[in-house]
């Protein structure tokens, strides 16, 4: 007797061995049609996996995560089955899922182009009406590949090479086409209804520039059609939103060949630059951070004792200079443990905390370089606090609260927090780990947030949080994050003295809230569409005129707001004042003031909000009053 045991506690018993889809079978026939894998003790399965002897299991259909994933692959393959259908002569590769999605690799004699593209989709929908059954074999790994030599799929059998030779190797056939694949799959190409094919890009062989260039297609699967649709929406929102296109149409800043993965900062740019920086400079003042300065070129043999020099060396840009070898700082840790190293400290001055806008690069690959969502150069809103192991608790607490209070002023309300604990390779003693970990925990429960937890993701220092974010749009973003590390202070010869006159080592923990300041600004642009709230906008008002004979009226306003504090211009342009209206409510100006004759002679404004808001004549002081109003509430 087999018994299989189910995620509600029921088990169902049975005489002789059963199909993953048989068990499913005998809850119901609507869960049998909607299986796509199974779950054995954990594992992924396919529905045809014969259970003979006591297991647990769950029924995988594309409600579940796992299932979707399963879904995105199979629709892979179902790719590679199309182009093989319409380019013989193509090569296949490989075919991972990716985020929302999947990609296959191919070679081929010629660029697929966009017409291809729709040809193979077209193909891929014509297969899976064909509702054919994807049964899976098993071979020896040589067999596996001379199968792959002997039909000219000469990278397959290169990766089956790489597989240690005692193993089996798992093969999946739709049709005429086999495919490399672990599974599990879909169990018939009927399951796969709701896909579409993206974008064409280069990829190299194994990611090796040595290596031929091969073909990437990606491509999105989705369980439901209204699921892909939203997705898709996403996307063309996202592609509004670009802060590279919003950057170069709003005047914001620029990229260019002579400085890669660097930003040139135009003046409305860096205005929105400077009241990010200052708001974060007040949230240290009032939060009990001094602000610190350290240097951007530090001796190797600094970056050898803090262990970047074995193992971030590749990313960090050197120079020499007098027989002496200097790296470019990727982080400000190191120089913030000198500051703190240059006095003794006693316990009576912990926690000390320490705040810096520190300017870092890091040598990162040309083709990860991402507008200002991956860079060379970028400051971060870092800090560094040196306590003691019962301080942790209270530190990690006051963080996550001032963390949600940034947040919320910047507009982002949403936030997903993830706890990763100790790896496995890790130093410092348990004890000291228990308590790190636990002061996380406890942090984040303090201050009311659910929260996942990460086991074994943890650096080898030490524990850490991290705050991810989500956007207008449903967009994920990880900024900022809390790490506690038991090794940087010791490595480079922190201390304090104790209340009993010895000298301990302090721990150091890692925060930052808004992480990269040229990331955050890219994902507030995004964010906000370019149309950035009156606090942080480049410009508050632009004042216009209708024609010559406001043009000093015009000019008195602009002056009088400038004296109050408020970032004004004007347009005196020969133009016609619905010309400029449209102009500037491009360039997502929050307000626009209007004066005629009859503004000038009143000494009033007429006001337009952005979005074509009317809010009629007042004075230019209700006028100031309303937008302070709006600043300090940081609307």
């Amino acid at each position: 007797m087999i018994s299989v045991r189910l995620p509600d506690g029921s088990a169902r018993e049975f005489n002789e061995p059963v199909t993953v889809s048989q068990v499913a079978a005998s809850i119901g026939s609507g869960l049998a049609k909607a299986a796509i894998a199974g779950k054995v003790n954990g594992k992924l399965v396919d529905t045809s996996y014969m259970i003979d002897n006591d297991v647990e299991l769950s029924i995988v259909t594309d409600r579940d995560p796992e299932g979707v994933d399963i879904l995105r692959h199979s629709t892979a393959h179902l790719l590679a089955y199309a182009v093989k259908q319409l380019f013989p002569d193509a090569q296949v590769t490989i075919g991972p899922v990716i985020d929302n999605g999947f990609y296959y690799d191919f070679s081929y004699k010629r660029p697929f182009t966009p017409e291809d593209l729709q040809a193979i989709e077209k193909k891929m929908t014509e297969l899976a009406r064909k509702n054919e059954e994807v049964p899976r074999k098993v071979l020896p790994r040589d067999e596996a590949v001379a199968y792959f030599k002997s039909i000219g799929e000469d990278y397959k059998a290169e990766i089956i090479e790489s597989i240690p030779q005692n193993e089996d190797v798992s093969l999946y056939t739709s049709g005429g086409f086999t495919d490399l694949c672990r599974g599990p799959h879909v169990p018939a190409n009927g399951k796969l209804k709701v896909f579409k094919l993206m974008r064409l890009a280069g990829a190299y062989w194994r990611g090796n520039s040595d290596n031929e260039m091969l073909q990437r297609i990606y491509g999105t699967a989705w369980a439901k059609k209204e699921d892909q649709d939203a997705y898709l929406h996403m996307l063309e929102e996202a592609e509004k939103r670009d802060h590279r296109r919003l950057g170069r149409s709003l005047d914001l800043f620029h990229f260019q060949d002579e400085a890669p993965g660097l930003i040139f900062w135009h003046a409305k740019g860096w205005t929105i630059w400077q009241q990010v920086e200052q708001y974060m400079r007040r949230v240290y003042q009032e939060n009990g951070y001094q602000e610190v300065k350290g240097p951007q070129i530090l001796d190797r043999s600094l970056w050898e004792k803090s262990g970047h020099w074995d193992n971030y060396k590749e990313n960090m840009f050197t120079t020499e200079s007098e027989n002496r070898i200097y790296a470019l700082k990727p982080m400000n840790c190191p120089g913030h443990v000198q500051i703190y190293r240059s006095n003794l400290h006693s316990y009576r001055e912990l926690p000390l905390r320490y705040g810096e806008f520190g300017q870092c690069h890091r040598n990162e690959p040309s083709g990860s370089l991402h507008g200002m969502m991956r860079v060379r150069g970028f400051t971060q809103d870092d800090g560094h606090i040196f306590c003691t192991e019962d301080q942790i608790l209270d530190e990690c607490v006051a963080f996550t609260d001032l963390l949600k209070k940034v947040y919320q002023d910047f507009g982002f309300t949403d936030i997903i927090y993830k706890i990763a604990t100790r790896p496995e390779k890790r130093v410092g003693s348990d004890e000291a780990w228990d308590k790190a970990e636990n002061a996380l925990i406890q942090s984040l429960e303090r201050s009311g947030c659910s929260y996942e937890l990460s086991p074994g993701d943890g650096a080898f220092y030490g524990p850490k949080i991290e705050y991810t974010l989500k956007d207008a749009i449903g967009r994920m973003w990880q900024c900022g994050t809390i790490q506690v590390d038991f090794s940087m202070p010791m490595r480079l010869g922190a201390e304090y003295v104790a209340e009993d006159n010895t000298r301990k080592i302090p721990v150091m923990i890692h925060r930052a809230i808004l992480g990269s300041l040229e990331r955050f600004i890219g994902i507030l642009i995004e964010n906000h569409a370019g149309a950035m709230p009156l606090w942080l906008a480049p410009v508050h008002a632009t004042v216009l005129n209708i024609s010559d004979s406001q043009a000093e009226y015009a000019q008195s306003v602009v002056q009088t707001m400038k004296k109050a504090g408020f970032r004004a211009e004007v347009d005196l342009r020969n133009e016609k004042i619905t010309y400029k209206i449209r102009d500037h409510s491009v360039n997502k100006v929050p307000y626009l003031i209007v004066v005629g004759d009859k503004e000038k002679n009143a000494n009033t404004v007429a006001v337009r909000a952005r979005g074509g808001v009317d809010l009629g004549v007042m004075t230019v002081e209700e006028l100031m009053a309303r937008m302070e109003n709006e600043i300090q509430s940081k609307q």
